[in-house]
């Protein structure tokens, strides 16, 4: 639509004729760098740059999606709303800002990086300046790591220089082959240019389900002691996250200079999510979908799901991954 409406005004434009000795040397210089200048501001009005009018952050918006949208996660909203607020309003930032997200499958990783996204980018998770590395895909060989590693510097400093407000978004990373990330450790440092380039205005977002089993025993340690979920906060599970992930072989951030470095600003737990949780996201999913939420429908959606530990049936196994298909088969 975007380029269709360009190539419209553009042949608009081409089709304006004047007479040919209508103006002089001068004037008709004058009309066609005016017509030059016409043509790409409407093409910049329509492609995406890097400039405020595609690049804007808002506060108030991220504040609200996360409080209306991210369910059950109170520390993980806590955290992310004053990291990217702080980062995204300072205008000179010592280093890019870098979070890991950790928990289980279907809690809201992959979610809430999209809610970042469209609070920053006019086309949030669409915009050309937020790129998403998926480990199986992008990184599938062992073979070829040394060539990864040398296209993954490669793409960071190509799009940083491009565009300084850059987003890059690494999920999978407990699949990922350990020490890959540290092959991008200098563009994360608190550096002012590295060949003339500066990062310190860019996002890394690492999604990963490593730590998720350090974070469901805390949170079922609450449970058993007659705590309440609200009752946790990150001192919690931080210390023991941080370490849990630095020792897995899996998660991708192994004995990582990243962390004994301190170049990962926060680690941020997502929380296994319980049945009301889950009786939310089918609500919300049924309005998503411009059906009339029903809670009838969301209970049947929420029950058919697995929980643990098996004779509790505490939190739901793999959260709300499974709710899209649960609900083509009950309504």
């Amino acid at each position: 639509m975007k380029s269709a409406h360009l190539c419209l005004w553009l042949q608009v434009f081409a089709t304006i004729t004047v007479p040919v000795n209508a103006f002089d040397p001068v004037t008709t210089t004058l009309v066609i760098t005016a017509g030059a200048a016409l043509s790409r501001g409407i093409y910049n009005y329509f492609q995406e740059s890097c400039d405020h009018k595609w690049i804007a952050f808002n506060s108030k918006g991220l504040e609200d999606s996360l409080e209306t949208k991210l369910l059950g996660q109170h520390i993980a909203s806590k955290i992310i709303l004053k990291a990217v607020s702080g980062f995204m309003n300072n205008d000179n930032p010592k280093k890019p800002l870098v979070l890991s997200l950790h928990g289980w499958t279907g809690t809201g990783k992959n979610f809430v990086s999209s809610l970042i996204a469209e609070n920053i980018y006019k086309e949030g998770m669409n915009s050309n300046f937020v790129h998403i590395f998926t480990s199986e895909l992008h990184f599938p060989h062992v073979s070829q790591m040394d060539t990864y590693k040398t296209q993954l510097q490669q793409w960071i400093k190509g799009n940083v220089s491009s565009c300084a407000r850059s987003m890059f978004i690494f999920d999978e990373m407990d699949k990922m082959h350990p020490g890959l990330i540290d092959s991008i450790k200098p563009y994360l440092d608190y550096y002012d240019k590295l060949d003339g380039i500066s990062y310190r205005k860019a996002i890394f977002i690492f999604l990963s389900n490593a730590g998720g089993e350090s974070i469901t025993q805390t949170a079922l340690e609450f449970w058993n002691a007659g705590r309440t979920r609200k009752e946790m906060e990150l001192k919690d599970v931080e210390t023991s996250l941080s370490m849990s992930v630095f020792n897995n072989k899996r998660s991708g951030l192994w004995h990582t200079s990243l962390i004994d470095k301190n170049l990962v600003d926060f680690f941020v737990p997502f929380l296994p999510l319980e049945y009301d949780h889950v009786l939310e996201c089918a609500m919300a999913a049924m309005k998503a979908r411009g059906l009339r939420p029903d809670i009838s429908v969301a209970d049947k959606v929420a029950k058919d799901l697995v929980y643990f530990p098996k004779s509790e049936r505490i939190y739901s196994v793999k959260g709300c991954k499974t709710i899209e298909s649960k609900l083509d088969f009950y309504t």
